[in-house]
């Protein structure tokens, strides 16, 4: 609804106002100064990434080693600083630059048509030049929605609250722009590959807690006890093809961290997605088979599945690992997911993998976890 009023509010005050030169421009001014700041938006965010996140390569490696090493530490401790003050920081940089220089080409290019064009109009009839001054306002409706959406977006990524999650998600039209705008400007090589539909397709059912294997329990009063009719350790079953692939693929690997993160690329890499699933267990289809041999032999599963393959496939190298449950930010906003923590004993700590988010970038314990996924819970230690 707020995006509609958004839309309609400049095209109504346009056919009030009727076509006028002057309030041409200040509308024109407005449209440039709306794209410019989603034009900013998008190099501010891809750069921030690449120097802040990934800088893996070329320029972005050499200007993340000149960093001083305290702001490096700061930045590794408080990874939500890299969203609130950095990128907004290079966001506003990039902005006043390209605003500078649209508003030197708009003077001397568009203004002066807009000027003839009204001359043109003065002896047209009043309600022609209202039709337009309307027609002339939809680029500034459409760079008023696509804005606000931006904002709306980047305000779900900081986890406001769970209603204002829970409003977006059942907004049609935030979630129609933000796949079709957003998500394409800002380049989130995860939200593109990520299928449209994990949305809330991870269920949890709970049980009586004193009926449940020691190692589901943890912490909790409530565990989570059948997933597809499954329960946990049903899950995570393994057999002797599975153990026997998981060693080989973890064989000649030094220590823990390089056999758990050999199991995590083939997971991630080798397992898809599956959209049908995830569609059949929204509609709450207990039918479909789930856990780590199903999705070992159809190459296919949703984020339970992997989580449960990974598991798996660590117990049969001997690595301490978790299920952890609790929500992914999937560009759009927070839905219902599952991953992995694996146990690294010669750094004395558990670190958070999640192989069905490695087709959107390294999830292999990398700073970016906790600015993408929230509220963990044990589900399940082995």
């Amino acid at each position: 609804m707020i995006l509609l009023l958004l839309f309609i509010y400049p095209i109504i005050r346009g056919f009030i106002s009727k076509f006028s030169s002057e309030y041409l421009k200040g509308s024109i001014e407005g449209v440039f100064q709306s794209f410019s700041f989603l034009f900013s938006l998008c190099l501010g965010i891809y750069y921030t990434k690449k120097i802040f996140i990934q800088h893996d390569e070329g320029m972005y490696a050499n200007i993340y080693k000149n960093i001083p090493p305290k702001a490096i530490e700061f930045i590794n401790s408080s990874p939500l600083v890299i969203y609130i003050l950095l990128m907004p920081l290079l966001i506003m940089i990039i902005y006043s630059i390209i605003t500078f220089v649209v508003n030197i080409i708009a003077h001397i290019t568009l203004y002066p048509l807009f000027d003839t064009i009204e001359n043109k109009l003065k002896k047209k009839s009043i309600l022609f030049n209202r039709i337009v001054g309307a027609i002339f306002q939809v680029p500034k409706a459409i760079s008023y929605v696509i804005v606000i959406t931006f904002v709306l977006n980047f305000m779900s990524l900081l986890n406001v609250a769970d209603t204002y999650n829970k409003y977006l998600e059942e907004s049609q039209a935030y979630n129609y722009i933000s796949k079709e705008v957003v998500i394409p400007l800002t380049n989130s090589k995860l939200a593109k590959k990520l299928p449209n539909i994990v949305n809330n397709s991870f269920t949890i059912v709970v049980k009586d807690p004193s009926t449940l294997a020691p190692n589901v329990q943890n912490n909790r009063k409530q565990g989570i006890v059948y997933y597809n009719g499954i329960t946990l350790e049903q899950g995570v079953k393994s057999n002797d093809e599975i153990n026997k692939y998981a060693i080989n693929l973890a064989q000649g690997k030094n220590g823990t961290r390089d056999k758990a993160k050999a199991i995590y690329k083939w997971v991630g890499s080798e397992i898809v997605y599956s959209d049908e699933k995830a569609n059949r267990v929204l509609n709450n289809d207990t039918q479909m088979t789930s856990g780590a041999i199903p999705t070992f032999d159809s190459k296919s599963g949703i984020c339970f599945d992997y989580a449960c393959l990974y598991v798996a496939m660590c117990r049969a190298n001997n690595i301490k690992v978790r299920i952890i449950t609790g929500q992914g930010f999937n560009g759009s906003n927070w839905v219902s997911h599952a991953w992995n923590q694996v146990y690294i004993a010669g750094e004395n700590k558990w670190i958070n993998v999640d192989p069905t988010f490695l087709i959107g970038g390294d999830y292999f314990d990398t700073k970016r976890f906790t600015i993408d996924h929230k509220q963990e819970s044990i589900a399940g230690e082995w």
